[in-house]
């Protein structure tokens, strides 16, 4: 069953989702304990109570931690214990995690203790819910974690605020944790036998980075075909690589989609031509754009499978087997397996970005773009156009390449050599998220480029696929004919394309978000590839206001304001802009071709020269 944005997450026997963790930490969404994973938690509960009465040595109730594991706890020190191990291990450094990915850290981590493998009393879980419903966002350090014995050091910070201590932001304040918790109207609570442990150990850090970057990155996929199929029409590509026969003979998932996709947005263009017209083939750019973001859409596919796995575990130690009467210390804490999917994700998405970057520079390089005029400008030497875009794209391109190196390949002992593998998955995750935050500017700047490209070649003749993408461009950036500040047109359409769900919006059959296990087309399965696009509404990609079903919450849910998203979800710039807007206008260049001139602010000699009066390459 779909649900509305404002209704809650409900954390149960059903799996939790991709959307939901974006609906939570982006949407607002508020969480609901269900009465099944509360009765599981306090039969774990009752068993840690058993042992503890029949002084059992267990390791994290009655023993120290890491290499003091063999040391015995007396039974005065053992609530003291649990207090000691989150403050001592509250080490992180660096700036704060944003809200989104926090809020995501506390739905993972109410989700793997809800389970009921972690021994913690359900109020605990409660008072974590109350918090995400609230809106009390503990200040959790960026660095610090080993992606190991779980993310210690992040987790140990959310957790400060549970007992009244550490940090948290509050309507737009950073106060002391108590302080955010009073004001919130919440209580703090006193930790008792395991339940600092059952904390801390899991990987819910890197996860949740890896959750949101992985929904981004799939949105990234979609928009890069949308962008190479209108740099095709800027520079008049041969229609026939994108000829789903082709792609039939060779049919990953991945490869098939983008294909289709590039076609289903060209269909109907004057600009595309057949082969021999102007040239035989294409570069690889252009040519081989589904064979490269199919690849990367298959990485994705994966990725999301791992994730939906991982948000769905039981990732503590020790593990409580209440009916079995067992206590396991393992190994699920380990971050190995969420650490090769997010250095995986960061390869993915550099591709998307690195041929995004080729596709530019054939965009302003005149040896290269078919006729439009050097740099995208027709007073070249006067002006520099879009010369120093491509520097821009190729700088964040270079620097994708240095972050894609992966971090899971590293390992450094800790513990007194006790914990001596680590993943390093938090740093991994850490990474690939900025190189998903490239790509969305290097498409930004692709897109800007194909759209002046399309004013050159007149815009009357694009598909209407692509008309929808030129003209959400022009809505929030207009052409450029005299030069100006270009960083502000970046910012404007890259954080458009960050809200932007153009699968949805497009129409495109297919899954329209990563609400679904993904894992068995991964693994081989068949793919669904005709049928309506159903957008969840789940899906959690665009903020509505937040409905009454917010409040009241048995987990301390309050009604509050929606729309706090991510840094960088704003909606497009409309109205009168600043120099570096794009609105400033020319007052003695050619006028636009075809129906450019219909654009707001491109009259009389704002725009490109007619088509009959293009430079030469």
């Amino acid at each position: 069953m779909k649900e509305s944005i404002g209704a809650p997450v409900r954390i149960g026997d059903q799996r939790l989702t991709l959307a939901q963790v974006e609906r939570t930490a982006r949407g607002g969404a508020p969480v609901a304990i269900e009465a099944g994973s509360l009765s599981r938690m306090q039969a774990s509960r009752d068993y840690v109570r058993k042992l503890l009465e029949e002084r059992q040595v267990v390791y994290g109730l009655t023993t120290g931690f890491g290499k003091f594991s063999d040391t015995v706890i007396a039974d005065d020190d053992v609530l003291r214990l649990q207090l000691n191990l989150i403050r001592s291990h509250a080490c992180g450094v660096g700036s704060p995690l944003p809200e989104d990915t926090v809020r995501a850290v506390m739905l993972l981590r109410i989700r793997a203790l809800a389970l009921g493998w972690s021994g913690i009393r359900p109020c605990v879980v409660e008072l974590l819910a109350g918090l995400l419903n609230r809106r009390v966002t503990p200040v959790m350090p960026e660095q610090g974690s080993l992606g190991a014995s779980g993310d210690l050091a992040p987790l140990a910070h959310l957790a400060l605020v549970l007992v009244g201590e550490g940090e948290a932001f509050f309507q737009g304040e950073r106060l002391a944790g108590r302080e955010a918790l009073a004001r919130a109207g919440l209580q703090p609570v006193m930790l008792e036998a395991k339940e600092g442990l059952a904390l801390i150990n899991g990987t819910q850090v890197m996860t949740a980075i890896g959750a949101l970057a992985c929904q981004d990155a799939r949105r990234l996929a979609d928009l890069a075909d949308c962008t190479a199929a209108l740099t095709c029409e800027g520079l008049r590509a041969v229609r026939d690589a994108f000829d789903g026969l082709t792609h039939g003979l060779r049919p990953h998932r991945g490869q098939r989609r983008s294909a289709e996709n590039i076609r289903r947005m060209t269909e109907g263009s004057q600009l595309l031509t057949g082969p021999g017209e102007l040239r035989v083939q294409d570069a690889y750019s252009l040519r081989c754009a589904p064979q490269v973001h199919g690849a990367s859409r298959d990485g994705l596919d994966y990725i999301a499978g791992v994730l939906e796995t991982e948000i769905n575990s039981a990732t503590d130690n020790p593990l409580i087997f209440a009916a079995e009467e067992r206590v396991i210390s393992g190994g699920n804490f380990h971050g190995q397996p969420v650490a090769l999917a997010m250095d995986h994700l960061a390869l993915c998405a550099a591709e998307l970005a690195s041929i995004a970057e080729r596709r530019i520079e054939r965009l302003v390089n005149p040896q290269l773009n078919e006729g439009l005029p050097p740099f995208l400008t027709h007073r070249g030497g006067l002006q520099s156009g879009f010369m120093i875009a491509q520097y821009t794209a190729a700088s964040l391109v270079s620097e994708n390449k240095s972050l894609a190196h992966p971090a899971s390949v590293d390992s450094i002992p800790s513990s007194g050599n006790q914990e001596d593998h680590v993943s390093m998955g938090t740093i991994a995750a850490r990474k690939a998220a900025r190189i998903v935050s490239h790509g969305f500017e290097v498409l930004a700047i692709e897109l800007l480029c194909a759209a002046q490209a399309a004013d050159y070649r007149g815009p009357s003749g694009l598909a209407p696929g692509t008309r929808w993408l030129y003209d959400r461009c022009r809505e929030r950036v207009h052409f450029m004919g005299e030069d100006r500040v270009l960083s502000g047109d970046f910012r404007r359409i890259a954080e458009w394309l960050r809200t932007v769900d153009a699968a949805a919006e497009l129409g495109w059959p297919g899954e329209a978000d990563g609400s679904k296990a993904v894992g068995s087309e991964a693994a081989g399965g068949e793919a669904e590839t005709d049928g309506p696009l159903e957008r969840s509404a789940e899906d959690g990609r665009e903020v509505e206001a937040e409905t009454d079903e917010r409040a009241g919450m048995e987990s301390g849910g309050v009604e509050h304001s929606g729309g706090t998203a991510a840094a960088g979800r704003i909606e497009g710039i409309t109205g009168e802009e600043e120099q570096d807007g794009g609105r400033v206008k020319s007052t003695d260049g050619p006028r636009p071709a075809g129906d450019a001139a219909q654009h707001e602010g491109l009259g009389t000699g704002s725009g490109p020269p007619d088509a009959d009066e293009q430079p030469g390459p």
